[in-house]
């Protein structure tokens, strides 16, 4: 049997404070319904749609590989799944209904409730949880051959009923077409004329329908985020999760509960996360290499037996036993070679570093390129822009650029060339030579003591 799935991701979540819908609120880098629909897609269903509303457009480009239904009026969630009657016209089989706001839910999870929805009779199987503090959760109340009877939201409860601690987290399996004949039934019982999609539980139990409930293993996959409370208690738990995974296949952490890791992040063994390490986007770290301490990693490679310490690198490529830092800014489009090193307080934008080359620190190199084997002397700076257009450097093999050295660009540097510190070259050194600019050094005899002896007051004059 096929299953799809539908998101309900339309809410405002004013609980947020936020000018960002809900869903779209990170939890390691990554929006939160981006969570729910990857776990929805790792379990084996490939067709979801998502249903928004506040904030539609965002949204919608979160969830892309999603079909779109919108909710224009936030209604309740009955009138949400109702938004994507449409979507499934002609469609037979299950679909899975659940929030875009529980991160947590984990893939087999979901793909447990649809075979136990494919192995039963049932109109419905519902997830529940049993929590320590069941308060606000609608409790499940089961008949004598443990099917669904009821949900009994909190404030319903009656006294008999207080020792139930099942708990309802709103994630379903439904028969399509008994889903949405019932959506299209709902009548709303509350002064905000809102309709609920608990009430069709209640429906099909009446109708004389089976509903089955399965237990996950793991409250904390349901827990909903409504506010920024909740919001770091779920990333908390999410990093861990991911953090244990890598450290099971061979990463060190030297303090899991201070390295950020992305789901997206690939991580060879023997990799070393030092503390205040964060890794987002689809970051890769070969294997052996060591990043930390307090260094962020976005997109881009770094490769094995590489250093990064204390250091920002953003879209980047570190080549094979490369060092980077400590205190170094690498942009988008860096490109370091294998064995090159960038040390402390050097940035790069847009440059290509060669295998052995060296620029140790201090420098500026932007929209340039650097051969092998050439070292880069500290304060020196390529002179790209020249404020309407950026324009290229390029540094052969084996060259050495002398301390402070400005290149302003277009410039190149021949193979085995130099260049003399403190030179502001803006002419081609060919290969070999040394290009060196400076003004004739002046010393002036016994300025300091013709100066000392007029004394304070006539220095200011």
């Amino acid at each position: 049997m096929q299953a799809s799935a539908i998101v309900l991701a339309a809410g405002e979540g004013t609980r947020m404070r936020s000018s960002l819908s809900k869903v779209a609120h990170q939890i390691l880098g990554v929006p939160m319904v981006r969570f729910v629909v990857d776990s929805v897609h790792a379990a084996g269903i490939a067709r979801v749609v998502t249903v928004v509303g506040h904030h539609a457009e965002a949204v919608s480009a979160i969830v892309s590989d999603t079909e779109i239904a919108h909710q224009e009026r936030r209604l309740g969630t009955g009138d949400a799944v109702s938004r994507a009657r449409e979507a499934f016209a002609g469609v037979d089989g299950c679909v899975v209904v659940l929030a875009g706001d529980v991160p947590l839910i984990r893939a087999e999870t979901i793909r447990t409730l649809v075979d136990a929805y494919e192995s039963s009779e049932t109109a419905c199987v519902m997830l529940t949880a049993r929590f320590a503090d069941p308060d606000g959760y609608g409790r499940v109340v089961r008949g004598p051959l443990g099917r669904v009877a009821a949900i009994v939201e909190h404030r319903d409860l009656r006294p008999d009923q207080g020792w139930i601690d099942e708990c309802n987290v709103g994630v379903y399996c439904f028969d399509v077409h008994e889903l949405f004949d019932r959506v299209a039934r709902l009548e709303p019982a509350n002064t905000q004329g809102e309709l609920y999609l608990t009430d069709v539980i209640g429906m099909l139990v009446a109708d004389g329908l089976e509903v089955d409930a399965i237990e996950t293993a793991e409250p904390e996959e349901c827990l909903g985020v409504n506010t920024r409370v909740q919001l770091a208690h779920a990333s908390r738990i999410m990093q861990r999760r991911i953090n244990l995974s890598h450290m099971l296949s061979g990463v060190t952490m030297t303090d899991p509960d201070l390295a950020w890791v992305s789901p997206g992040v690939t991580l060879a063994r023997d990799v070393v996360l030092e503390p205040m390490t964060f890794l987002v986007g689809d970051a890769t770290v070969g294997e052996g290499a060591v990043i930390g301490p307090s260094t962020r990693i976005e997109n881009g490679k770094v490769g094995s037996g590489a250093t990064v310490e204390r250091s920002v690198v953003c879209d980047a490529v570190i080549g094979d036993r490369a060092t980077v830092g400590p205190n170094a800014y690498l942009r988008p489009g860096t490109v370091l070679a294998a064995g090159s090193k960038v040390g402390s307080f050097v940035e790069v934008k847009n440059s290509t570093i060669g295998e052995g080359s060296k620029v140790p620190h201090l420098s500026y190199v932007g929209d340039a390129t650097i051969g092998h084997d050439t070292n880069v002397g500290a304060g020196s700076i390529t002179c790209n822009y020249d404020g309407f257009e950026k324009h290229t450097t390029v540094i052969g093999d084996g060259a050495f650029i002398g301390s402070d050295t400005m290149l302003v660009a277009p410039v190149n540097v021949g193979d085995g060339a130099m260049t003399g510190a403190g030179s502001v070259i803006s002419k081609d050194v060919p290969p070999g030579a040394l290009g060196i600019e400076r003004s004739e050094q002046r010393n002036i005899e016994g300025f300091v003591e013709r100066r000392e002896a007029h004394g304070p007051d006539e220095r200011k004059a």
